[in-house]
């Protein structure tokens, strides 16, 4: 037992040790690079997504059945597939039916992936909160002229933005972490200038643990955020009930 104990602290010693840490901060400009397209990557995607889920979500609390069933299709289906095979159908499937597409760049590829799939969730969401609010708001806006956008827009959407910000703080949480899948397609985000750096000088211990720490910096204020929200609703809730 003791020593298969310091067989372990030996190994974790190795693992970690100055030449290891040095490797990695020779080439720190790289990981910085990465950083900066993931950073790019999440917020471009998080734009599409939330164009996609207030679109659809609208649609899925719409009257319009035809509406509701296009909403359902596109839940429905990009819920229920992997993120990752999703993406490299966009990187390597789509260019072969579609020749053009091999003009898009990667990262717009992996926009485009994280995008559309969070979109999904984010549909969810806004259409929880359109529901949330009572339908004669509705009603009043369509009496007084204005279309169903109109009032989607300018009144029913407003109010429900209660509801749906925590949950949207949340998918942007996960969409951050998602960009990681870029990397099987060739995206140079922060977890596949990890890897490189990991497969060519072999110190998994020091990146894997910064790129760990640079994702916990992108989401931990965000996740805090989202928690706060969700008290911040739930106490809204309560003093409406009382």
């Amino acid at each position: 037992m003791g020593s298969s104990f310091t067989q372990w602290v030996e190994n974790l010693g190795l693992m970690f040790s100055e030449a290891k840490w040095s490797s990695l901060f020779q080439h720190f400009d790289l990981v910085w690079k990465g950083l900066g397209y993931t950073i790019v990557a999440a917020l471009a995607g998080l734009v599409l997504a939330l164009v996609l889920g207030i679109v659809f979500g609208v649609l899925s609390a719409s009257r319009n059945r035809v509406a509701q069933a296009v909403a359902r299709i596109y839940v429905e289906f990009f819920q229920n597939t992997p993120l990752m095979l999703q993406v490299v159908f966009l990187g390597f499937g789509l260019p072969i039916i579609w020749p053009q597409f091999n003009v898009v760049p990667v990262l717009m590829v992996g926009i485009i992936g994280v995008g559309i799939y969070h979109g999904a969730y984010i549909s969810e969401a806004v259409r929880a909160g359109i529901q949330s609010i009572s339908k004669g708001q509705l009603e009043a806006s369509l009496s007084q002229g204005m279309s169903y956008v109109q009032a989607m827009r300018y009144v029913v959407i407003p109010q429900a933005l209660t509801v749906v910000l925590p949950p949207l703080t949340n998918q942007a949480v996960n969409l951050i972490k998602n960009t990681s899948v870029l990397l099987y397609i060739g995206a140079a985000e922060l977890m596949y200038v990890s890897k490189s750096i990991q497969a060519t000088y072999y110190n998994p211990g020091p990146v894997y643990l910064v790129a760990m720490g640079l994702y916990f910096c992108l989401c931990f204020p965000l996740a805090f955020l989202a928690r706060k929200l969700e008290e911040r609703a739930e106490a809204s809730a309560g003093s409406g009930q009382a």
